[in-house]
C-alpha cells in the first residue's frame, strides 16, 4: 500500500510545533510519495512550483504522467523558487506571526456564536467548527452564511461525507475582514 502525504503546510504550523512527517518513518519510504511547494510558505500561489518525493519504482510512471501536464515551468517561477529558498525566512516568521493573531480572533470569534463549536487550529490558516449547534448542517449554514450575511465559506462535506456539521472558515484574510465577518454571521444567526 502506497501513502500520499500533502505536506504544503509543513512550515505553517503553530505553537513552535513541528509538522509530523512520514519522513520520519525510514522503513516507509518505498511505500511514500509526499507533496510539497512554494505556495503556501512562501505566498507564491499561482506559480504552480512544486516538488514531490517518490518511491523508486514509481518515478518512471510519475515521469510519463507529469511530462506534458506540469513540466517546464518557466525561468521566472524557477529563479523566484531558488531566491525564496535561499533567502531568510523573515517572511515567513512575519506571515506566521499575523496568521497568530487571526488564528486567534476567528477561534475566539466562532466559539462566541450561538451553535459553534471551533478547535483551536494548529496549522495552516483554516479554522474547522462544527455548526450543527445551531439546527442547521455545514452545507445549510454556509448557504445561509454566502446568502444572508455576505460571507463565504466551504461546508464540510467537500472535504467528506463525514464532515457534513462541518465549515471551513479562512484566515488568511485582514483581522478587520474576519471580525467583519463574524459579526455579519453572529446578526444572521440573531
Amino acid at each position: 500500500m502506497t501513502i500520499l502525504s500533502d505536506e504544503i503546510y509543513s512550515r505553517q504550523i503553530f505553537d513552535g510545533k513541528e509538522m509530523p512527517t512520514f519522513f520520519n518513518y525510514p522503513e516507509l519510504r518505498e511505500r511514500l510519495i509526499v507533496l510539497e511547494g512554494w505556495s503556501k510558505a512562501y505566498s507564491m500561489t499561482g506559480w504552480r512550483l512544486g516538488w514531490s518525493f517518490w518511491p523508486k519504482n514509481l518515478v518512471e510512471h510519475v515521469n510519463k504522467l507529469v511530462i506534458n501536464s506540469v513540466s517546464c515551468v518557466n525561468a521566472a517561477a524557477q529563479f523566484a523558487g531558488i531566491a525564496a529558498l535561499d533567502g531568510p525566512d523573515d517572511s515567513i516568521k512575519e506571515m506566521m506571526r499575523k496568521f497568530s493573531i487571526r488564528r486567534k480572533l476567528i477561534h475566539e470569534g466562532l466559539n462566541n456564536l450561538p451553535g459553534v463549536e471551533c478547535s483551536l487550529p494548529g496549522g495552516a490558516f483554516y479554522a474547522f467548527p462544527k455548526v450543527i449547534g445551531t439546527g442547521m448542517n455545514g452545507a445549510e449554514f454556509a448557504k445561509k452564511c454566502m446568502h444572508e450575511a455576505g460571507v463565504a465559506i466551504v461546508p464540510g462535506t467537500a472535504f467528506g461525507k463525514t464532515a457534513k456539521d462541518y465549515v471551513r472558515f479562512s484566515f488568511a484574510a485582514s483581522s478587520d475582514n474576519i471580525s467583519q465577518a463574524l459579526e455579519k454571521i453572529k446578526k444572521m444567526l440573531g
